[in-house]
């Protein structure tokens, strides 16, 4: 069973909403990468599954972050097929992050009480989701819909939730865009981990800049 239960994990979503989406088969990178992002504000994270060594990283990074993160919920991304969540699941996962909508790993994650975000690009496949149970849905990829899309969708479905990924970047202007058209929270992945900061290891610099971008986007919800 997930250390945070959906509905806990949908509402610290709303209150901390960048998310980080991060993958390197590196466990120590990982981990500072983490408690840069926890030490700047930041409580939910998703790991990706993107590489052979996925699991080994993940297995490895749950236990870290029970032991020195314990507000972060810790997710898994890009997972396609109910084995891969069932995977993931039991190594630890609060939440599961998907690119597309696969009906049976929503079928498990609600059956196990676990955080299902499937990825939607048109009207359609999002009522989809949320007719599948998915409480918030991931709008993806964010760089091609835009912001626009986003505001248009709230009309016919003022109550839906979404979390953007892809095409977020990390400054006041594309969060200002993204928030004021009705997101939830944001996925933010490789332009918040340049490869510079990866090679310089300036983890405090990260922490100073996740701090920065969450204080200003308090300031866009107390506009709402």
């Amino acid at each position: 069973m997930a250390f945070f239960q959906p509905k806990i994990l949908n509402q610290l979503l709303a209150d901390f909403p960048l998310v980080p989406v991060f993958y390197h088969e590196d466990i120590t990178l990982t981990k500072s990468i983490i408690k840069a992002c926890y030490d700047g504000g930041m409580r939910a994270f998703e790991f990706t599954n993107r590489g052979e060594k996925a699991l080994e990283v993940f297995s490895a990074i749950y236990p870290f972050i029970r032991e020195n993160c314990p507000e972060m919920a810790l997710g898994i991304g890009t997972i396609f097929t109910a084995a891969q969540a069932k995977t993931f699941i039991d190594a630890g996962a609060d939440f599961v992050v998907q690119p597309i909508i696969t009906p049976e790993v929503g079928a498990y994650c609600l059956a196990n009480e676990v955080a299902w975000f499937p990825g939607a690009a048109t009207l359609n496949e999002i009522y989809t989701a949320t007719q599948l149970g998915a409480e918030i849905v991931k709008i993806f990829p964010g760089n091609v819909v835009g912001p626009g899309f986003v505001k248009s969708i709230k009309g016919p479905m003022p109550n839906l939730k979404v979390m953007v990924t892809g095409g977020v970047e990390p400054t006041e202007e594309s969060l200002k865009q993204w928030f004021s058209a009705g997101v939830t929270a944001v996925g933010m992945g490789s332009q918040l981990f340049p490869a510079s900061l990866l090679a310089s290891a300036k983890f405090d610099e990260l922490s100073s800049n996740v701090k920065a971008l969450l204080a200003y986007v308090e300031t866009l919800k107390t506009k709402k």
